[in-house]
């Protein structure tokens, strides 16, 4: 197991002021530079990251850590997989913690944007420490949730592979399954030799986040069923 800290991110004034659609002179984007400078300096994104042989494989579920996971996709997904990869990552608390102090609702906005960049740089770090640490080519990462054929409570089952996961980096998985500081994502890297995006098998439109385009016939053509 190992634990990632250390994970430098930036992100420029100039550039944040025009993602929010905010001028880039004025009291404003002097306050908002000045959130910044502060939240640079006490950011602290972190990760955990595990190496876990594959332990069986149903139908519809796959075993390792010590979890058994309820998805076909992953199942599908995990096929030629001898080894996975399961992760939690954080903007980490003292983001949060910072975010919780302010009351101006533009500031909280610009560190909202802030804290999800940091995020992003922890999940880019974990692929990167797969990639370099076992050397493998293409990885792609499943993230619970993200499909409602891989659904949010099968956190619980990642977050028992680590044991104490708010010791090691200071997220907290509540009942409902949602995670604390809420910038925090849990998922699984595995090595793959073809292309993988959850947005793939996803048809909600106008999304934001989306990083591939919605492939209606691939339920069928890869994983032999059809979306619920």
């Amino acid at each position: 197991m190992d634990v990632l800290t250390d994970i430098a991110f930036e992100v420029d004034a100039e550039a944040l002021l025009e993602e929010l659609r905010l001028p880039t002179g004025g009291e404003r984007a002097d306050r908002v530079a000045e959130m910044l400078d502060a939240a640079k300096a006490i950011a602290r994104p972190k990760a955990v990251v595990d190496a876990c042989y594959l332990d069986a494989k149903g139908d519809d579920s796959v075993s390792f850590g010590g979890a058994t996971f309820t998805s076909r996709v992953l199942r599908v997904n995990l096929d030629e997989a001898g080894r996975v990869f399961p992760f939690v990552a954080t903007c980490g608390r003292e983001l949060a913690d910072y975010a919780a102090s302010l009351d101006d609702m533009v500031l909280s906005f610009a560190l909202d944007a802030v804290m999800v960049k940091a995020l992003g740089a922890a999940v880019e770090r974990v692929r990167q420490h797969v990639t370099e640490t076992y050397a493998f080519g293409t990885t792609a990462v499943m993230n619970p949730g993200s499909l409602e054929d891989w659904p949010l409570d099968q956190q619980g089952p990642l977050f028992s592979i680590f044991g104490k996961v708010k010791e090691l980096i200071g997220v907290e998985l509540t009942d409902s399954f949602l995670m604390v500081p809420i910038k925090s994502v849990s998922g699984l890297v595995f090595p793959t030799e073809v292309r993988f995006e959850s947005c793939q098998l996803c048809p909600r439109e106008a999304c934001k986040g989306r990083r591939a385009k919605y492939d209606p016939e691939l339920w069928q053509q890869r994983y032999g069923t059809t979306p619920s």
